[in-house]
């Protein structure tokens, strides 16, 4: 799906280039106050306030109250940015325990993988209902800034406390994946209860794998 941020042009990712995080004053001296992670941020409330479709670096630098070419000193392209904002929203992913008293009771160090896969799925839901934005851009860029991985390696790690080894670990975090980004476009309008529904459907399926 080609969406607002996709030219259909080969582009590398920011998080590719050398130094991606650092807020390098470039091409001359910067507006006094204005850095990377403010920018950052400002984007991440201005695709918030108007959506994907309409942003662009114009509006962006009205509300900061600087010039567009004054951004270009921080970020090269507008794609970059967009990254930038990406991972920025998803660092807000701060996993949520389930309702008291779901699920069976569970004994063993790794025996409440579930409840804490819930959360974490459940997080992720929260993220994109709170920034549509979102799901579109995970789809149109590589998705591999800091938060990304973090959010990634706390999903190996539950997976990992399964039993599951090999292929089936695999595939399990393949399922969960899927599952969670093919949310992005009916989070919206599918009622939360719905979400968690089919996320217990897939958890049974995992811990029927791990007991097999």
């Amino acid at each position: 799906m080609v969406t607002a941020a996709d030219s259909g042009a080969i582009r590398s990712s920011v998080w590719l280039a050398a130094g991606p995080a650092a807020p390098a004053r470039r091409r001359g001296e910067a507006p006094s106050g204005l850095d990377r992670e403010r920018i950052t941020a400002a984007t991440v409330r201005l695709l918030d306030a108007e959506g994907l479709a309409r942003f662009s670096m114009r509006r962006l630098a009205a509300g900061l109250g600087v010039t567009a070419m004054s951004l270009y000193r921080y970020v090269d392209t507008r794609h970059d940015l967009l990254e930038l904002a990406l991972d920025s929203a998803l660092g807000e992913l701060a996993p949520r325990p389930g309702p008291p008293g779901t699920g069976p009771a569970r004994t063993g160090p790794d025996a409440d993988w579930p409840v804490r896969l819930r959360a974490l799925a459940r997080g992720y839901r929260r993220v994109l209902v709170d920034h549509p934005w979102v799901a579109p851009l995970t789809a149109a860029y590589p998705n591999i800034g800091p938060h990304a991985r973090a959010f990634d390696a706390a999903l190996r790690r539950l997976l990992d406390a399964t039993g599951l080894t090999d292929t089936a670990r695999t595939g399990a975090h393949l399922a969960v994946s899927q599952f969670l980004h093919g949310c992005g476009g009916a989070v919206r309008r599918a009622p939360e209860e719905d979400f968690c529904l089919a996320l217990d459907v897939l958890i049974a399926g995992i811990e029927a794998k791990a007991t097999a």
